[in-house]
């Protein structure tokens, strides 16, 4: 199956009341291990790409040819989108020359009325080349590949003026932060999702900083409109430490030093189990 927009699958899933998941991808191992476990599941999916890591694997296009052949080769049949995360207004148009299925532009940094200009090209690029586009309003707290948020509750009015644009997806911020949660995090602003929810009627909304938000949190957001959920650190976590428990208990040694593809399967393995244990509680599995 080619890559496909988000926009089916959202719509789908908003109105299954489950959440597909974004799961970034770093490498080969990476990518490999999420397709073949949506594969495997049955699961929508979409591949998350940001900037730095486009960058880390020599450029959009690179990325943009690997995913399309592992998809071939690993006779991959579910929907696939491959899309950028948190993109520049320049990184877009880069990811839409690469041949990217879905972008998303974070404006969120820009006052409200230039992220709607920059919204609105986009915007008009994305419908007439068939692809899906996310944007963003309130930033996303903690730090992602150097992307850095507050953590703010966006502005349901401001989230009504991006919505009308046509945008396929919304990603609104309601407290939710990347990278791990700290022990004194007072958990997602429903009354502002909610509100969100009320202004943009049946616009699917984004949840971004999927890592350590609790079981019922997830589920209640879903209930609440929320039908793609992202998740990035909690894949970093698990690789990097089957990866460690591997070195440190010294196998493969042999005195020739390791062989890479063993060294990096448990890391592999262990983004596997993570994203089967994502994809059940956002409900996507059998949804293909």
């Amino acid at each position: 199956m080619a890559l496909v927009s988000a926009k089916e699958m959202l719509e789908k899933a908003r109105d299954g009341k489950y959440a597909v998941g974004q799961f970034n991808i770093n490498n080969l191992e990476w990518t490999k291990s999420i397709l073949q476990t949506a594969e495997e599941l049955k699961s929508p999916v979409i591949l998350g790409v940001s900037e730095g890591a486009g960058k880390y694997m020599t450029g959009f296009k690179t990325v943009a040819a690997m995913v399309k052949a592992m998809i071939e080769c690993l006779n991959i049949t579910v929907p696939v989108a491959l899309h950028l995360d948190h993109g520049t207004y320049e990184g877009c148009y880069k990811c839409i020359e690469a041949g990217f299925s879905s972008i998303m532009f974070d404006g969120s940094h820009f006052p409200i009325d230039e992220n709607v200009a920059k919204t609105k090209e986009l915007v008009a690029v994305c419908k007439k080349l068939g692809l899906s586009l996310e944007a963003e309003v309130g930033a996303i707290g903690g730090e992602e590949d150097g992307v850095i948020g507050k953590g703010e509750c966006a502005d349901p009015e401001e989230c009504k003026k991006i919505a009308d644009l046509g945008v396929t997806m919304l990603a609104a911020g309601i407290g939710n932060i990347h990278g791990k949660y700290p022990a004194d995090w007072p958990g997602l602003s429903f009354e502002t999702l909610a509100a969100v929810k009320a202004k943009v009627g049946n616009m699917p909304l984004v949840l971004h900083g999927g890592t350590g938000i609790p079981t019922d949190m997830i589920k209640k957001a879903i209930s609440l409109g929320v039908a793609k959920i992202n998740v990035n650190t909690e894949c970093q976590l698990s690789f990097q430490a089957a990866t460690r428990k591997y070195i440190e208990e010294g196998k493969d040694l042999q005195g020739k030093g390791f062989d890479p593809r063993k060294l990096l399967a448990p890391g592999a393995q262990a983004i596997k189990d993570t994203v089967k244990e994502k994809m059940e509680i956002f409900g996507s599995i059998g949804k293909a």
